[in-house]
């Protein structure tokens, strides 16, 4: 039998250290494969990012359920680190909660978000979120759990959006309750102040996630201050994005006015590496119908 830790059992065994993990989030496998490159043990499949990145469009539950595996699959694909998917609101009803969990385990993702927005949902720090009743965002998360217990080797990372709408409080009961059903790991969306984070940590048991956008609602602080806080996971769905939406738009803007953007560039030799060029010619080697020369 293999001693290969499967992608689950690797987050479980970083959540356990009880160390703040600082989780850029990647969109596409490329993305994935320089956070790996760069040293960091966990990425998570931004929806915002992906959306953006796949069909160039916003956050707003364009892109399906297909569509989302499928980009979640490449990622996986691509890196050896733990990935986490985004699985919005499941896609439907509790059945389709149950699918959309399987279907992220067999794609290879370590965990798996499950949301109670109204459908179709909403980035989080953008207009017009609402959240279903108490009962069906249960429903989800007791769905959730219910196909990790039937064996997807998965965790459930339960989303709450309720603060937009219905305060603090209604936030923490419901994640409360989704901790009592058996999500491993607890995001309340977009609290909007350091008072109202360190709320939710001393009154919601185990990890807990900070999601911080550049620019958003909630605070942007250091990762030893969200640590001091209690969070054990620190999301950033947008930096990268963000970094090369901006790099993109600059090295057009120059090449537009016809000026040299040698400096705007990544060197030759350095995107052949970090694509995987020179690993692909050394392992080519092994085989003698694959050597080109030259």
């Amino acid at each position: 039998m293999s001693n290969v830790k499967s992608p689950a059992d690797t987050l479980r065994a970083l959540l356990a250290t009880g160390d703040l993990i600082t989780m850029p989030c990647c969109f596409d496998a490329l993305s994935a494969k320089l956070i790996e490159q760069e040293g960091f043990g966990l990425t998570f499949m931004s929806g915002f990012a992906s959306s953006a990145a796949r069909i160039g469009e916003p956050d707003l539950g364009l892109m399906s359920y297909g569509e989302v595996l499928d980009q979640a699959r490449n990622i996986t694909d691509a890196v050896s680190i733990p990935v986490i998917g985004d699985g919005d609101t499941g896609y439907g009803n509790a059945m389709n909660v149950r699918r959309t969990v399987t279907g992220f385990a067999k794609a290879g993702c370590a965990a798996v978000m499950i949301e109670d927005q109204l459908a179709p949902k909403r980035c989080g720090h953008t207009k017009g979120k609402e959240v279903v009743g108490r009962d069906e965002a249960f429903d989800r998360i007791k769905a959730a759990v219910d196909a990790r217990e039937a064996g997807a080797d998965i965790l459930i990372l339960a989303r709450t959006d309720a603060r937009h709408q219905h305060g603090l409080t209604e936030a923490i009961d419901r994640a409360a309750k989704f901790k009592e059903l058996g999500a491993d790991i607890l995001f309340v969306e977009a609290p909007k102040s350091v008072d109202e984070m360190r709320t939710l940590c001393a009154e919601l048991p185990g990890p807990k996630m900070a999601n911080i956008v550049e620019g958003g609602e909630t605070p942007d602080l250091s990762p030893e201050e969200l640590k001091q806080i209690g969070y054990q996971i620190a999301a950033y769905p947008l930096s990268l994005m963000a970094a090369a939406m901006k790099a993109m738009v600059e090295c057009l803007q120059t090449m537009k006015v016809g000026q040299p953007r040698d400096d705007k560039l990544m060197s030759w030799a350095d995107l052949r590496q970090r694509i995987g060029f020179d690993e692909y010619y050394n392992v080519s080697e092994r085989y003698a119908s694959s050597r080109r020369d030259g």
